[in-house]
């Protein structure tokens, strides 16, 4: 019979132990000594521990964490049974109904009709004298525009003016006893505010859903408008639903106070994500639309970019420095300056920019017929080369009438 190097004890049974002889030991000495042996024993070792590895340890650790979870979870709806009368959620329920309420006879259906056509939008009361904002794409092209009060009351509105560089537009009814909305401040929002968006989804009136604003400042989004120019156009992102029929209709805050106008979704429906005019921008623009009925704007002729690395490399400049010119069109103060392509604009009227939008907007702000001195770098024959050009800023054409 072959001998174990390690034999089993039973110490419950002493008269099963035997004893092995003195030269079965010393060869069982002998194997240990055996370097097959010695890796016999460790691969069986190994294989042991790979077993308790895949099969022990993961059950383990898994019947550790589900207790932790169990126990996470426990504590929470405990916090959650003692202080739910303290969470007042019908807050949410309570503020959805009293905004509704307050802002929905501010909030009109628009109808515009083109020939044999018909669109149709939202817009928000802002005066009581019967001016109305809407964005431009809602009327752009129409030939009879129609209004609908929340009271359903219907009656004719002219168009006092478009600007469809931001997609605002300002129309006037003659309908009376109306609800103006007021204006809120969309610089003062914070980032996961709760506002609320009001319309006519697919010509559904009356129509409110709420959100938090997910984002500010979201630049380089175009809606379908033919002259509508992204690069001096921001957004409110929100994730408030809204869909075709809601553009134009108010973005209001908590208290009930127009923070935006609804303009664009991503897609052709609702998908989680929305753009809002911000009131700043957009309240400007009715200013001026009510005045005048249009909105004179600076022109400097160039398409403005980020600068790109490789740029930013060659011309030794500071990351986010500058604003690069990827165009200079014909017959504008840019080319009458002698401003190039590829030039890196840094500073515009003794400001620095270097977010295209925003520098965009500081020329449109310039006033017509002004001297403006601009700094910019551009490529030389020996490095970088520094320029001051003086440009005469001259009048953006006018859109309104697309």
């Amino acid at each position: 019979m072959d001998q174990h190097p390690i034999s089993p004890l039973n110490v419950d049974s002493p008269e099963r132990i035997e004893t092995v002889p003195a030269e079965s030991a010393a060869e069982d000495s002998r194997n240990l000594d055996d370097p097959k042996e010695t890796q016999r024993l460790s691969r069986l070792l190994w294989v042991f521990g790979l077993l308790f590895a895949v099969l022990v340890v993961p059950s383990v650790a898994g019947r550790v964490q589900y207790a932790i979870t169990a126990a996470k979870e426990r504590a929470e709806y405990d916090v959650a049974r003692e202080n739910h009368q303290d969470l007042n959620l019908n807050q949410i329920s309570t503020s959805s109904r009293l905004l509704a309420q307050y802002v929905g006879p501010s909030v009109v259906n628009v109808r515009a009709r083109h020939g044999h056509a018909q669109g149709q939008g939202s817009g928000v009361i802002i005066d009581t004298e019967g001016y109305i904002l809407t964005n431009a794409h809602v009327v752009r092209g129409a030939n009879m525009v129609e209004v609908q009060l929340s009271d359903g009351r219907r009656g004719p509105a002219s168009v006092v003016g478009r600007d469809p560089l931001v997609d605002m537009a300002v129309l006037k009814t003659e309908l009376r006893d109306l609800v103006a909305a007021d204006w809120g401040d969309s610089d003062e929002l914070a980032v996961g505010e709760m506002v609320w968006a009001i319309g006519s989804p697919f010509g559904l009136q009356k129509s409110i859903t709420f959100g938090i604003l997910s984002a500010k400042e979201r630049r380089g989004i175009a809606p379908q408008d033919p002259s509508y120019d992204p690069t001096y156009q921001e957004f409110l992102q929100t994730d408030a639903a809204v869909n075709p029929g809601n553009s134009g209709g108010p973005l209001v805050n908590s208290e009930g106070k127009v923070v935006g106008i609804n303009t664009a979704i991503i897609g052709e429906s609702y998908r989680g994500i929305s753009f809002s005019i911000p009131s700043t921008i957009a309240r400007e623009s009715y200013e001026l639309l009510r005045k005048e009925g249009f909105v004179h704007r600076g022109m400097l002729g160039v398409q403005p970019s980020k600068v790109p690395d490789s740029v930013s490399r060659r011309y030794e400049l500071e990351r986010d420095e500058g604003v690069f010119v990827a165009q200079v069109y014909n017959n504008t103060p840019a080319e009458d300056a002698g401003m190039q392509r590829g030039d890196v604009i840094l500073s515009w009227n003794g400001a620095a920019y270097s977010d295209p939008t925003l520098m965009s907007r500081a020329i449109a702000a310039t006033p017509i017929g002004s001297e403006v001195s601009v700094e910019v770098v551009r490529k030389g024959s020996d490095g970088p080369k520094h320029l001051t050009l003086n440009v005469t800023v001259a009048a953006r054409p006018r859109t309104d009438s697309l």
